[in-house]
């Protein structure tokens, strides 16, 4: 007759159960880590949005534009320092140069035909805040902060891409500590502009003449 031997440490379970208790105590409490991290990396702005850099319906260089010829942006956005939002530039406007300039360019066929059917182009949004986060242009570009502060040297891209994350942490970081992103109202828009000496002891001298104090209270930008 089949014999059964007792188990000898008086419990429930083979002995080998103790042995690997150790190791099912870090997966129970390490996996649950693990996938926090997981999700934390991937579903970060800075993994998300940063290097965004969506196909333009016209192959548009800013390296031409900005760079090479030094068009100030305001021409093309010019509601960037009155108003919330930077205006995309209508038909009208590339039609000021292009109406003579590379007239019989192929790359230049979409513009031609949207200005003569009076139709928009459909500009595809690089930098899209959440609806749920308000955002003045105006109200950071007349107190010096750079347009290359947020995004970044656009007079190097063919296209435009995003370089800052633009999430919650990263504005808090610019409100709290603003002295390193400020410049005297007239290179705001100058791409190439540099610091006379330490960008930190400058941007303390113009925080102070330009009476800046950034909001940290949550209705700032949640309204």
């Amino acid at each position: 007759m089949l014999s059964i031997e007792p188990i000898r440490n008086g419990g429930e379970f083979p002995p080998w159960v103790d042995r690997v208790r150790p190791v099912l105590g870090l997966v129970l409490v390490g996996f649950p880590l693990y996938l926090l991290g997981v999700l934390y990396y991937f579903g970060s702005p800075q993994t998300t949005d940063v290097g965004y850099q969506p196909r333009q319906p016209i192959a548009f260089s800013h390296a031409l534009h900005a760079g090479e010829l030094g068009l100030d942006c305001r021409y093309c956005h010019w509601t960037v320092d009155r108003a919330a939002h930077a205006a995309v530039p209508p038909v009208s406007v590339c039609m000021n140069c292009h109406a003579e300039i590379g007239k019989d360019s192929a790359k230049l066929l979409p513009l031609r035909q949207s200005w003569a059917k009076g139709e928009p182009i459909r500009w595809v949004r690089v930098h899209d805040l959440p609806d749920y986060a308000y955002f003045d242009h105006s109200a950071h570009v007349a107190r010096g902060v750079g347009c290359a502060s947020c995004h970044g040297p656009v007079h190097k891209m063919e296209e435009v891409r995003q370089v800052a994350s633009l999430s919650m942490g990263w504005c808090l970081e610019c409100h709290r500590a603003p002295e390193a992103h400020l410049r005297p109202l007239e290179a705001v828009t100058d791409m190439d502009w540099v610091a006379p000496e330490d960008p930190v002891q400058f941007g303390r001298r113009l925080r102070e003449q330009y009476t800046i104090n950034p909001s940290t209270d949550c209705s700032t930008c949640h309204r």
